[in-house]
């Protein structure tokens, strides 16, 4: 079961370390070109703003990851 988590509920230092994970995993591809985590957390906290992307907490890894908009439907939200 996931929870959604909104992004402007973090505190700002909560949230940036959260993208910094996210951002850090391996397996997140950024195209042919390598950006510095701080691009890529600047990235993600865009997509997050335009409505692009959430986050969420998946209870069972107590891990958070963050999704496209567009792939909620494979998610069973709480």
């Amino acid at each position: 079961m996931d929870t959604l988590i909104p992004y402007d509920s973090l505190a700002p230092d909560t949230l940036e370390t959260i993208l910094d994970d996210i951002v850090s995993r391996d397996g997140t591809d950024y195209g042919d070109y390598e950006l510095s985590v701080a691009q890529k957390r600047q990235q993600a906290l865009q997509s997050l703003k335009k409505g692009e992307a959430v986050l969420l907490f998946d209870t069972e890894s107590e891990t958070i990851k963050m999704v496209r908009k567009e792939d909620m439907t494979h998610y069973d939200l709480m």
